[in-house]
């Protein structure tokens, strides 16, 4: 994810982002990610600030954390987390993850860029390796409120897209929530596998 109006949007609103609380469907998501994965190494990708990735450590897994915007790899340096400044195309490891994490992070990528995103965490991960996604749901692309680009997608999209990428799925869980802009949205959380 490139896009400097979206990184910009994140830059200036870091306090804010820690505050929002997680709904209790991706509380559930992410421990049941931390709890396939058993042990190992992960990649956080999209890791925003670091709280999942801290999450992740305090659970006894390796991190390593990926995203876009300076302020959030500098705020999860300061916590212990090992961030790295990077995009979606920086992951081009193979068979070097045990799971990777993309919490409403490649829901930033145009559409065009998804199979490629999607086949290239497919290539980083390790077989069998744990695969955990959570976007948006809905149609088309437009930026939000705090002029971050969205893509939005459908549950039949999303499992279409994660077959052709050759990854098996485990669970669907969908929901609403509020986020960074304040709106009300529907959701999806999918556990997969390589």
């Amino acid at each position: 994810m490139t896009d400097k109006r979206t990184i910009n949007a994140y830059a200036t609103r870091v306090a804010d982002y820690l505050q929002i609380p997680l709904p209790p469907e991706q509380i559930e998501a992410r421990m049941a990610f931390a709890e396939a994965v058993g042990e190992g190494y992960i990649l956080d990708l999209g890791s925003g600030p670091g709280s999942d990735s801290s999450f992740f450590m305090r659970e006894g897994l390796t991190v390593r954390a990926l995203d876009a915007t300076p302020a959030f790899v500098e705020h999860a340096r300061e916590n212990g987390v090992d961030a790295h400044l990077g995009t979606f195309d920086d992951v081009t490891e193979e068979a070097e993850y045990d799971g990777i994490y993309a919490s409403f992070s490649l829901l930033h990528a145009p559409r065009a860029d998804f199979p490629r995103h999607l086949a290239a965490i497919h290539r980083a991960l390790k077989p069998e390796g744990v695969f955990f996604l959570g976007l948006k749901l809905g149609t088309g692309e437009h930026r939000d409120d705090l002029d971050r680009h969205y893509t939005y997608f459908s549950q039949t999209e999303i499992e279409e897209a994660l077959e052709q990428a050759g990854f098996t799925i485990d669970r669907i869980t969908t929901g609403m929530g509020t986020g960074l802009a304040g709106s009300y949205d529907g959701f999806i959380l999918v556990l997969a596998h390589a």
